[in-house]
């Protein structure tokens, strides 16, 4: 079971050693959403640069279950066959592991009329609730009902009809969850202040390549006219790269980086990052799709951080950046306000020796430099499963990170891009 398995790591003792390339995966937040709108698609879906990870042999595993063949081409190449979708039930049992299940409700309810599913799960990091995305369905025209273990919702006789939606406050799984619905919808729908992620914008162009109309793509608003089903033939979806891994290697780089070259990203995708690892002194060498890290920096400055929707402060990025906080001088202020309780993982953080002072739910003061000492953590989520893993590199001593399998869920054999620049991590029983 990948409970049972752990990251054993030496810790370099704050030296600045490491040197090598961080080669950035295919975005997971990206390529699940594709993956779910091949239900939309009357014949086949071809995808590239696929990242190897837990999340998504979960997805493809739905999918198998809902009727699409699934062909594995090459390493991170894949053929989806959906000529035959013979099912609206999605699986209990693997949904309660993955989060992103929901975004096949859309895509389910355009095409058959119905989609059938249990409260989601995935990682514990505060309330998620669904009610927007329950709402919007019926706003579509859908009727809902809840039997013993799931939701089942229920499109009119001749389809979901066109309507506006506003949301209340930005989210990206419900911008393309309904993006998806109204693909096959009759008639018109807006979406009014929509996400603005990449990862939305990459999955609205690949649609519109293979036959949607989509409009307003990386705006507040997005007007989707609907249509018949897609078609991919001939095309290639290229999974755009992890933003939120790329990131993730540039604070780890920061820390430990003798030369680390962080290639194959978007550093378009990363302004407010980079914005803040300047403002802290960190020195950065930046093309079109690498960060190049070189280990000149003897102090960073504390600053503050505001986790906001994009272009803001990634959520996802807060954790790895605290620990990088708590080697800077001064104060430092993070205030989380995405998601309440995503800040628990500081207890562990402190338990290594660093000062972390949390407010609240939403809070937290950190004061350094600190000197960390490796300790056993258990990772709660795959975020702060990866700040664990920084913290152990730059700590003294040994530590041992439990849980490897939320970090599985992210981060493509993780423990070997690390030792090929150098990292002492093992993966053990």
């Amino acid at each position: 079971m990948f409970e049972e398995e752990k990251f054993v790591i030496k810790g370099l003792e704050g030296k600045r050693c490491l040197s090598g390339e961080l080669k950035t995966p295919g975005a997971k937040n990206a390529v699940l959403k594709v993956l779910a709108a091949a239900l939309l698609f009357k014949d086949e879906v071809n995808l590239a640069n696929v990242p190897d990870i837990e999340d998504v042999s979960r997805m493809l595993e739905l999918l198998e279950d809902l009727g699409v063949v699934v062909e594995k081409n090459s390493p991170g190449t894949y053929r989806l066959i959906t000529t035959d979708i013979n099912s609206s039930d999605i699986s209990v049992e693997i949904s309660k592991r993955l989060r992103a299940s929901i975004v096949l409700t859309g895509p389910l309810l355009g095409r058959l009329g119905r989609a059938a599913f249990p409260h989601p799960g995935g990682c514990v990091i505060g309330k998620r609730p669904i009610d927007f995305t329950l709402e919007g369905f019926i706003s579509l025209g859908a009727s809902l009902t809840e039997e013993t273990e799931c939701y089942v919702i229920t499109a009119p006789v001749d389809g979901l009809q066109g309507t506006e939606i506003f949301f209340k406050t930005q989210s990206v799984t419900s911008t393309e969850n309904f993006m998806m619905a109204a693909v096959l919808a009759r008639g018109k729908t807006i979406l009014k202040n929509s996400a603005l992620e990449p990862e939305v914008v990459s999955l609205g162009e690949f649609l519109n390549d293979c036959g949607a109309r989509i409009e307003g793509l990386g705006t507040s608003t997005i007007t989707i006219y609907g249509g018949e089903l897609l078609s991919g033939q001939g095309k290639v979806y290229v999974t755009i790269p992890d933003r939120i891994a790329a990131g993730s290697f540039i604070v780890l780089a920061a820390l430990t980086a003798e030369d680390v070259l962080v290639t194959d990203c978007r550093p378009d995708h990363l302004d407010a990052l980079i914005y803040i690892l300047r403002s802290m002194g960190v020195q950065l060498e930046v093309t079109d799709s690498s960060v190049r890290i070189r280990g000149r920096q003897p102090t960073f400055k504390a600053v503050d951080i505001k986790t906001h929707e994009y272009p803001g402060f990634p959520t996802d990025l807060q954790a790895p950046l605290a620990v990088l906080l708590t080697q800077s001088e001064g104060s430092s202020f993070i205030f989380e306000t995405i998601f309440e309780n995503r800040l628990q993982y500081l207890d562990s953080i402190s338990r290594m020796g660093a000062e972390v002072k949390v407010i609240d739910a939403h809070r937290a003061l950190l004061t350094g430099p600190s000197k960390l000492e490796g300790k056993e953590v258990a990772s709660p989520d795959l975020r702060a499963g990866l700040a664990y893993v920084i913290a152990a590199i730059i700590a003294s001593g040994e530590s041992v990170v439990h849980n490897v399998y939320y970090i599985d869920r992210g981060y493509e054999r993780l423990e070997e891009s690390l030792q090929a620049i150098g990292v002492d991590i093992k993966r053990v029983q």
